[in-house]
């Protein structure tokens, strides 16, 4: 049951977030026992963001919550594919991103048997 929560200062026009939503979807099962079946994804567009004291150039931060451990080598394989993804769509350089993981044994879900 992952989370993708993206926040960035650039505009997402709807056929871009359309365009993000298939390419994490495809990307979270380089997550081993992660799909798309249970991804959930947020989008915040033209979010007041400065790095490096600037906010004039296209920029992101993108939280991954899981529920489970992934390895670092996975996470890595993850963060590129989101990289490569911002910059292909929405054209943020991956030097201009940040990606923080969260994993927890704890989550609920109101659709499960927990």
């Amino acid at each position: 049951m992952p989370f993708i929560h993206i926040r960035t200062n650039q505009k997402i026009a709807s056929e871009a977030e359309l365009r993000l939503k298939t390419q994490l979807g495809q990307a979270i099962s380089l997550i081993p026992g992660k799909s798309e079946h249970y991804l959930m994804l947020q989008f915040s567009d033209g979010c007041r963001m400065h790095f490096q004291g600037d906010s004039d150039r296209p920029i992101a931060f993108v939280e991954v919550m899981l529920y489970g451990k992934a390895s670092p080598e996975a996470c890595g394989e993850l963060t590129a594919a989101v990289s490569k993804a911002l910059k292909e769509t929405l054209g943020i350089d991956a030097g201009n991103v940040y990606t923080a993981y969260f994993q927890t044994p704890d989550w609920g879900w109101n659709g499960s048997n927990f």
